[in-house]
C-alpha cells in the first residue's frame, strides 16, 4: 500500500507539471508572441497545443510528403477521425485536415480556412488548401497530396512510388479523367487535355505547387465548371504547363486507374469481400463512406503487411539454414547451433518475446519431396481439383469445391500472379490470369499445403513488337506453416492492483450482484430462453418412443426450458403414439407438451406439418424444427440458444448421421445414464451430413421474414433446401450459422423413394439412400470380399 501511495503521489506531481507547461504555452501564444504563420494557424483553429508540438516533430523527422485532407465540420468526428486513426498515422511526413472557418476538433490536426464554408462543390476549399500548403510548407516537403476524407491510402506503397520519381520536376499525378459521356464537350477541355480525378487523390511535386501557388486566386476567379478537380487540372495546365499523368505512360499493371482506384459501387464500395486484386494493387482506394469500413480496410491492409513480414521471415530462415548446412549443421540442430563458442545462432529461446520462430519448420527448404514417408501409411494423398473436388477419402468422391478451398485457391493464385508480374514494367509485358484447368492439392501436417495447378494465362507485351497470346503453365506451390505461436499474458499483478483500488462499498455491491446472478441464472434452466420443439410425425411408433424417452431424460427431468409441439398424423400407429404422448403429459403436468392432430385424409407433408406448428406459436418464440430420428443432448440445446439470435441469425446445425450397419444407436453414444450422450464418432459408423438442412432453429418472426417453407413442394425432401437457399440470400439481414454440432445425431432409418417424385427430388433421394448405406472403407471391403460377383457387373 505504501508503494502504491508513493506512485500515486508521483503521478499527481507529474500531471501537475504537464498541465502547468501546457497552460504556460497557451498563455504565451495568446499574449501575441511570435506572430508566424504556424502561430496564426493554431490560434485560428483553436486546436490543442499538442497538435503543434506533434507537427513540429514530424517536420524535423520526414521531409517527403504533406497530405492535406479536405473535410467538413459534420465529418470531423467521424470520417476525418477514422482517417487520422488509420492510414493518417503512418504518413511519411505530415497530415493536416482542412475544413470551414470556425470548425473545431479535438481528434484531428485541424486547419480551419478563413473565409471558406462547407458548401459543395468545395472549389474554394480545395484551392485555399493548396495555397496554405504553398505559403507554409513549400520548402519543407518534396510532395503534396490533396485527399478527401473518404479515401484510404496505402502509405507504404505511396512512399515507394514517390521515392522512385524525381520530385525536382513538375508532376501532376492521379487517375486521369476526361469526364463521362454526359459531360463530353461541357468541361471546356481540348482533345489532348485532361484532369486528375479528385476522389482517389491528387499528388503534386514541389515544383508544380511552386508554379501554381502564386496563381491560386487567379485560377479561382476564372472557373468554367462546378467540378473542383476539373478546375484544378485546368489551373495546373495553365500555370505549370503539365497535365495529369496519362494512363498509357505507365505499364498496364501500373496504370493510374489501377493504383489510384475509384470503385463505382458508391456507398456499397469496399463493404464486401476485400480479397480483390484491385484492393491489393492499389495505392489509394475510394470511396469509403463510413468510419467502420475505414477501420475494416485498415485492419485488412495491416494483415497483408503482417503476411509479407512473415514471408520475409521464412525466406531469411531458409537462407540461414542453407548457410548453416555448409557448416554441416542440419535443420534439427539449428535451434541449439552456435556460430562460435558461447555465441548462439538464435539467442532467445522458445517462449521469450524475442523468439524468432521454430527454425526446424521455418528453415525447411521448399520442395514437393521434402516430406519423405517411411511407411506406406504415411504417404500423403493428393486430391484432384477441377470444376469439382475429387477425393477417394470421402464417401462422396465427387463434391463441389467448398468455400474454404475456393478462398484458398483465390489467395494463392493472386499471390502467384503478383510474383509473376513483379518485374513486368522493366520487361515491358504483363501476364493476366484466366482460369485453372485442373490441379492437385494435399496437406502435409508438418510443413503445410502443396498445390500443383495447371493455369491458363494471357501474355501481353506492350513494348517493341506488341502481342497478346494465351499461354498455359504449371505452378508448383507450397504454403508453409509458420509454426505454432503461443502468447501468455500475465494479468495477475494488474488484476490484484485493480482490486485493491476498488472502494469497499463497490466490492460489496459487486458481490451482492454476483450472488443474485447465481440465483437468477442457476443451472435449473428456468431463466433460459424456451425452445419449442416442432416435430412432424406420421407412424414410426418405435422411433417416437425412443424420442420421447430422450426428451424426458434431457429436457423434462433436467428442468430445461423447452416445449414439445407434435404435429401428429392419423396414420400407422397413431393410437399408440397418441397414448404414449398423453401418458408423458399426465406424468409431468407442469411440462408443456402439446399435440396437433391431423385428419387421416390429409397426406403427410413435412413442410405443411411444420407450418401448422409455426401457426400455433408466437413471433417471439424460439423454434427448433426437428425429426423423430434425431438424438440430441443438453449441450446441443445450449448451442441452439447461443447461435440463434432474433433478428440476427438462424442456426442450421450439421448433424452426425449413422450408417446402416451400426448395431444400435446406444453403441454410438455413451450409456443412457450419462445424460450428455458423449458420442464416439468415427468414419466407419457414420458421417457429418453436410448437405442436410432439415434441422434448424430460428425465431418465428425470422421464419416469416425468410418467407417460410415452400408449401407447394410435395413428396420427399427439397423444401428444406429451398428454405436454406432463402436464408443464405440474407433476407432481412439475417446471418446463417452453420457448424458441426456433436450433440445432434441422426439415427439410420431406411429411405424410401416414391416413384412419383420429380427428377430433382428423385436424384436427391437416391443420393441420400446411397450415402447412408455404409462407410467407403466398408463398401470397399465388401466389394473386395465379393469381387467374383462384382466382376460380372462392373
Amino acid at each position: 500500500m505504501a508503494v502504491l501511495a508513493a506512485r500515486r503521489k508521483l503521478f499527481n506531481v507529474a500531471f501537475g507539471l504537464i498541465v502547468g507547461l501546457c497552460l504556460s504555452q497557451m498563455l504565451k501564444k495568446s499574449g501575441g508572441g511570435g506572430g508566424g504563420s504556424d502561430d496564426v494557424c493554431v490560434e485560428t483553429s483553436r486546436r490543442p497545443a499538442a497538435w503543434a508540438t506533434e507537427d513540429d516533430e514530424q517536420d524535423t523527422q520526414e521531409k517527403l510528403l504533406f497530405v492535406g485532407v479536405m473535410t467538413a465540420a459534420k465529418y470531423l468526428d467521424g470520417r476525418a477521425k477514422a482517417v487520422y486513426d488509420t492510414w493518417g498515422s503512418s504518413v511519411p511526413g505530415k497530415i493536416a485536415f482542412f475544413s470551414s472557418e470556425g470548425s473545431y476538433s479535438e481528434h484531428v490536426p485541424l486547419i480551419p480556412l478563413i473565409g471558406v464554408d462547407d458548401t459543395y462543390p468545395p472549389q474554394k476549399k480545395s484551392f485555399m488548401m493548396l495555397k496554405y500548403m504553398h505559403d507554409n510548407y513549400l520548402e519543407k516537403f518534396e510532395w503534396f497530396m490533396r485527399a478527401d476524407d473518404d479515401v484510404y491510402v496505402r502509405t507504404d506503397k505511396l512512399d515507394r512510388l514517390l521515392r522512385s520519381v524525381d520530385s525536382r520536376k513538375p508532376w501532376f499525378i492521379g487517375q486521369t479523367g476526361r469526364g463521362n459521356s454526359e459531360e463530353f464537350g461541357l468541361l471546356s477541355l481540348e482533345s489532348d487535355e485532361n484532369f486528375c480525378m479528385g476522389g482517389p487523390g491528387v499528388i503534386l511535386s514541389r515544383e508544380t505547387l511552386r508554379k501554381i501557388g502564386p496563381n491560386i486566386e487567379s485560377c479561382l476567379s476564372t472557373l468554367y465548371t462546378t467540378h473542383e478537380d476539373v478546375e484544378l487540372g485546368r489551373c495546373v495546365r495553365r500555370t505549370a504547363g503539365i497535365s495529369c499523368t496519362w494512363s498509357y505512360e505507365a505499364s498496364p499493371s501500373n496504370q493510374m486507374q489501377v493504383i489510384f482506384y475509384h470503385n463505382q459501387s458508391g456507398n456499397a464500395a469496399f463493404t464486401g469481400d476485400l480479397k480483390q486484386k484491385e484492393v491489393h494493387r492499389a495505392i489509394t482506394l475510394h470511396p469509403i463512406k463510413k468510419p467502420k469500413y475505414m477501420h475494416r480496410m485498415h485492419k485488412y491492409i495491416k494483415s497483408l503487411q503482417l503476411q509479407a513480414i512473415k514471408q520475409e521471415s521464412i525466406r531469411l530462415h531458409r537462407d540461414i539454414a542453407s548457410s548453416m548446412a555448409e557448416r554441416n549443421v542440419n535443420l534439427d540442430q539449428l535451434g541449439e547451433a552456435e556460430l562460435y563458442e558461447d555465441v548462439r545462432l538464435f539467442e532467445e529461446p522458445s517462449g521469450s518475446s524475442s523468439y524468432l520462430g521454430e527454425a526446424r519448420v521455418l528453415g525447411a527448404r521448399n520442395g514437393l519431396n521434402r516430406f519423405r514417408p517411411t511407411d506406406v501409411e504415411d504417404v500423403l494423398d493428393w486430391d484432384f481439383i477441377s470444376k469439382s473436388l475429387y477425393s477417394y477419402k470421402d464417401s462422396n468422391s465427387k463434391r463441389r469445391l467448398g468455400s474454404s478451398i475456393k478462398e484458398g485457391l483465390s489467395d494463392v493464385i493472386r499471390e502467384v500472379m503478383e510474383i509473376i508480374n513483379l518485374y513486368s514494367k522493366q520487361r515491358g509485358r504483363v501476364i493476366d490470369f484466366k482460369e485453372v484447368f485442373y490441379g492437385y492439392w494435399r496437406l502435409d501436417p508438418v510443413h503445410g499445403v502443396d498445390l500443383i495447378l495447371d493455369l491458363l494465362l494471357v501474355y501481353r507485351k506492350y513494348r517493341g513488337h506488341k502481342m497478346t497470346i494465351p499461354v498455359r503453365r504449371h505452378a508448383y506451390i507450397q504454403q508453409t506453416f509458420t509454426g505454432l505461436e503461443i502468447r501468455e499474458m500475465d494479468t495477475v499483478g494488474n488484476a490484484s492492483m485493480a482490486e485493491t483500488e476498488v472502494p469497499l462499498h463497490r466490492k460489496l455491491i459487486k458481490q451482492v450482484i454476483s450472488k443474485l446472478g447465481d440465483g437468477i441464472f442457476s443451472s435449473n434452466g428456468a431463466s433460459k430462453k424456451r425452445i419449442t420443439f416442432v416435430l412432424p410425425l406420421s407412424g414410426r411408433y418405435e422411433t417416437f418412443k425412443r424420442f420421447l424417452q430422450l426428451y424426458e431424460d434431457a429436457c423434462v427431468l433436467e428442468l430445461e426450458s423447452t416445449r414439445l409441439l407434435v404435429i401428429l398424423y392419423k396414420s400407422g400407429d397413431f393410437d399408440l403414439s397418441y397414448d404414449l404422448l398423453m401418458k408423458l403429459r399426465d406424468r409431468y403436468r407442469n411440462s408443456e407438451i402439446l399435440v396437433d392432430v391431423v385428419d387421416d385424409e390429409v397426406e403427410f407433408s413435412r413442410g405443411r406439418a411444420l407450418q401448422r406448428g409455426v401457426n400455433l406459436t408466437e413471433p417471439g418464440d424460439l423454434l427448433l424444427f426437428i425429426d423423430v430420428d434425431i438424438v440430441f443432448s443438453r449441450e446441443s440445446l445450449r448451442r441452439i440458444r447461443q447461435n440463434t439470435v432474433r433478428g440476427r441469425s438462424v442456426y442450421f446445425p450439421i448433424v452426425y448421421s449413422t450408417y446402416k450397419e451400426p448395431a444400435d444407436w446406444q453403441d454410438v453414444f455413451a450409456p443412457r445414464e450419462n445424460i450428455k450422450y458423449v458420442p464416439n464418432f468415427d468414419n466407419s459408423s457414420g458421417s457429418w451430413r453436410q448437405f442436410g438442412f432439415g434441422i434448424v432453429s430460428l425465431y418465428k418472426s425470422d421464419y416469416e421474414t425468410l418467407g417460410g417453407l415452400n408449401l407447394t413442394i410435395s413428396g420427399w425432401g427439397y423444401e428444406d433446401v429451398n428454405f436454406f437457399d432463402a436464408a443464405i440470400r440474407g433476407a432481412g439481414g439475417l446471418k446463417v450459422i452453420r457448424s458441426a454440432d456433436p450433440g445432434l445425431l441422426h439415427v439410420y432409418h431406411p429411405v424410401v423413394c416414391d416413384r412419383k417424385l420429380d427428377s430433382l427430388q428423385m436424384t436427391m433421394c437416391r443420393g441420400s439412400q446411397a450415402s447412408t448405406l455404409a462407410s467407403l472403407k466398408n463398401i470397399q471391403e465388401f466389394i473386395k470380399t465379393h469381387k467374383d460377383f462384382f466382376r460380372g457387373i462392373l
